[in-house]
């Protein structure tokens, strides 16, 4: 008879009794936006407008919806801005309050609403697998949730919540993924994968970081959504500095594909709703007139105008 792993059987113990496993999540935001020099220089670059929210608090929101009413911030230098727009503003709010204007009072206070906000310093950043691994004394023992800050994940199609459920069903950790061109893979993280019997979950067989298109094992990119096995720290501290001399988290994941080990085995979610690359100045833009046009107080007058110019 085959045996069920401490992860595998701790995992379905803990969904029997109705209990949720990941309620917490991790959101890396110490990069330095080069890609949007000069506007970066002063603000950070999570903190660009898209429409008249920045870029984080869309993230930040996406996990509040989908259950995580923990989140922590890795930051770096420069990034006070973020703790900022996360924050209470008292004499404004008293201002707007005198005045009347509960819509303004109700968007300002929206940030702070729904989760508690943390933040760890990340210090040199050293890569993405160094910026997860500061999050380990919050994180302690439970599982958790990592979202990348450059990208937006459309609200009609959430990714997380199909996420979390196929780790409470798995254990192990769970990644997205996204079909993209194959011309485009070596832009990527790319997965080696097999069927399962749900629906859009495959389980992962291997991890290649950005290969040449010819030896891509799939078309399957990773995406920046990661829900992790807490034992991916023990993983972290023992990775070596991979791609551009930093500690990659693609390295630290391969090897929890492994079933055998502690906190091993990997499944993802084939995502293939609406996702936005605010690190990419084109990406960024096209999601600032998407997000607009979806809108029901700006949609129809943007629409109107940009086939106007078009046509002209």
């Amino acid at each position: 008879m085959g045996g069920v792993t401490e992860s595998t059987a701790g995992t379905r113990e803990e969904a029997a009794a109705g209990q949720r496993t990941v309620t917490q999540a991790v959101i890396p935001v110490a990069g330095l936006g080069t890609r949007f020099l000069p506007a970066t220089k002063a603000l950070p670059k999570e903190m660009l407008p898209v429409v008249d929210k920045p870029a984080i608090q869309y993230v930040v929101e996406e996990a509040v919806d989908a259950g995580l009413d923990d989140v922590l911030l890795i930051t770096g230098r420069a990034k006070t801005a973020l703790e900022d727009h996360f924050d209470r503003y008292p004499y404004l709010e008293q201002t707007l309050e005198e005045k009347g204007d509960t819509a303004r009072l109700e968007l300002i206070r929206e940030p702070s609403d729904g989760a508690t906000i943390h933040y760890v310093r990340q210090g040199v950043p050293r890569g993405l697998g160094h910026a997860v691994l500061q999050a380990e004394m919050h994180v302690g023992h439970d599982p958790f949730a990592v979202l990348l800050g450059d990208d937006l994940v459309d609200v009609t199609t959430p990714v997380l919540p199909k996420m979390i459920e196929v780790r409470e069903r798995f254990g192990g950790s769970v990644l997205a993924l996204m079909e993209v061109p194959p011309e485009a893979i070596s832009a990527y993280g790319c997965a080696a994968v097999e069927p399962t019997e749900m629906d859009g979950v495959v389980r992962v067989t291997g991890l290649v970081e950005k290969p040449a298109v010819e030896e891509a094992p799939s078309n399957l990119a990773v995406i920046g959504r990661y829900v992790l096995a807490p034992e991916i720290f023990g993983v972290l501290h023992t990775t070596a500095p991979g791609r551009g001399g930093e500690i990659q988290l693609t390295d630290a994941l391969a090897t929890l594909i492994d079933p055998d080990q502690p906190g091993g085995g990997m499944h993802a979610v084939v995502f293939s709703g609406l996702r936005y690359d605010t690190g990419d100045k084109l990406s960024y833009l096209k999601a600032v007139v998407q997000l607009a046009l979806g809108r029901d107080d700006l949609g129809p007058d943007l629409r109107s105008w940009l086939l106007a110019y078009l046509a002209d």
